[in-house]
């Protein structure tokens, strides 16, 4: 769903300007002449941009800190999803609950966070680990009594339930920032540099497109992921598309660390080593011309 202006951007692009193809963060260190992830056989070495959520890039750049995130393209509001049939009013009413989650991505982050606005420690819930396609049908057969993933599994899972269904959600404890992300080494290279540039321009112009005019990126999501336009359409109100770098960005970046250094029993990185991870250079040169 977050991918939708880039799609389009590459779209507008054309083929001779950029070649889209599966696969996030890791495909920025590819060595040259390396299949790119998914077995896509025409990149000739490592990707100019790769596009994913800031919980991957940070997980991806502490054995590569020459990433640089160049673009937040999207932000993700994430919901919770339950069943009021289990007795689930309110957000405390999760202490007990079996909840689905994909654990180690963004989506368990968001788990974590809301949890821990809401007083609930991770201890006084079930994790229940699921892929985001299991958990729809796991909610609606009552494996679970609540979900917490990404859209458009959210919306699928908010339809099959009907009016059993109620939603917790709270942008301000954590939205998800989708990025465009390169390497310190592919802006040093005046080529890579103005291809990198010039697609940045374009996927600014997309998301104007994906908040005013979506339909088109509606038909590309669903070609790209499988879903129906139908749910693409209905899941579509539960991101923004700011193409900037938000004022926040640096401290989502601290936050996040903190959480991921936990995860892998790690000391976090300081404030300002996470810092030289953005760039804006890129947007500050796409936005002058």
């Amino acid at each position: 769903m977050e991918i939708g202006p880039v799609l389009l951007a590459v779209q507008r692009a054309g083929p001779r300007r950029a070649i889209f193809f599966s696969g996030g963060v890791d495909n920025l260190f590819k060595a040259e002449g390396e299949a790119a992830a998914g077995g896509f056989d025409h990149a000739p070495g490592n990707a100019d941009i790769a596009a994913q959520a800031a919980t991957q890039a940070l997980r991806a750049s502490v054995d590569n800190p020459d990433l640089r995130i160049i673009l937040t393209v999207t932000e993700g509001l994430y919901r919770i999803v339950a069943r009021r049939s289990a007795g689930i009013a309110t957000i405390a009413d999760l202490r007990g609950k079996r909840i689905g989650i994909f654990e180690r991505t963004s989506a368990a982050l968001f788990l974590d966070r809301m949890l821990a606005d809401a007083g609930i420690a991770n201890d006084e819930v079930v994790r229940v680990p699921l892929r985001p396609r299991e958990m729809e049908p796991a909610l609606r057969e009552g494996e679970v009594d609540a979900i917490a993933i990404w859209e458009p599994e959210a919306e699928r899972a908010h339809a099959a339930l009907g009016t059993d269904a109620i939603e917790f959600a709270n942008p301000r404890v954590y939205r998800e920032l989708y990025n465009l992300n390169t390497t310190e080494r592919a802006l040093n290279d005046p080529a890579r540099r103005a291809r990198i540039v010039a697609f940045v321009r374009e996927v600014v112009s997309a998301a104007r497109a994906a908040r005013d005019d979506p339909e088109a990126i509606w038909q590309l999501v669903a070609q790209s992921s499988g879903y129906p336009v139908p749910l693409v359409a209905a899941s579509w109100r539960h991101h923004r598309f700011p193409a900037d770098l938000p004022e926040d960005l640096l401290d989502r970046l601290v936050e996040e660390e903190a959480w991921l250094a936990t995860q892998s029993n790690r000391p976090p990185r300081t404030r300002d080593q996470l810092s030289r991870l953005i760039d804006t250079s890129v947007l500050e040169e796409a936005l002058s011309r």
